[in-house]
């Protein structure tokens, strides 16, 4: 049995490296627009009881991908709201599949400025003897499936937080927009 209720689909759902302000900008956009926010990486803390550095460690990249794969696939089929998606997560093949047809904004974030942001957490990915050339890495690695990704871009150091959900907003706007034919 199929269910024939309409299927609920993200009004944005925000991608981009570690340190980018996905989840502080998501959160502001979802109270601007009047919409719930999911934060995919809260969503896998809720759904596993685990924090994520644990999963990384215990079970492995591979298998907590596997779980992301999963909750963010559920999310964006379920979630009507804004999503926010961990910086690792459109690398999936599938769940790059699956944002095809939403409108994926991409904050860019320098990596000096990212590193700055996440240089005190607890982020397994940057763990080591030279976090800062991990993450410099690391984001060169995924800026082009980011880029390729997004719907558009927005430079995540373009203001404060609430600076850089108006200029989502705006673009969101435009996007929305019905282009209009001219009439001369």
């Amino acid at each position: 049995m199929t269910s024939t209720a309409p299927r609920r689909r993200p009004v944005a759902v925000l991608i981009g490296f570690m340190g980018a302000g996905k989840s502080t900008v998501g959160r502001i956009l979802a109270d601007r627009l009047g919409v719930d926010f999911v934060d995919t990486d809260a969503e896998i803390v809720r759904t596993t009881g685990r924090p994520i550095p644990d999963i990384f460690t215990v079970d492995g990249p591979a298998r907590f991908r596997e779980i992301e794969r999963d909750v963010v696939l559920e999310v964006l089929r379920s979630h009507g709201g804004v999503v926010a998606l961990g910086g690792g997560a459109v690398m999936t093949p599938a769940v790059a599949d699956g944002l095809q047809g939403h409108r994926v904004i991409y904050l860019q974030v320098s990596a000096d400025d990212g590193f700055a942001r996440v240089r005190d957490s607890d982020r397994p990915l940057i763990a080591g003897d030279d976090p800062q050339a991990r993450y410099r890495d690391l984001l060169d690695e995924r800026h082009e499936t980011y880029t390729r990704t997004g719907t558009f871009a927005v430079d995540a150091a373009a203001g404060a937080p609430s600076d850089v959900a108006d200029i989502i907003l705006a673009e969101l706007a435009r996007a929305l927009v019905p282009e209009r034919a001219s009439t001369t």
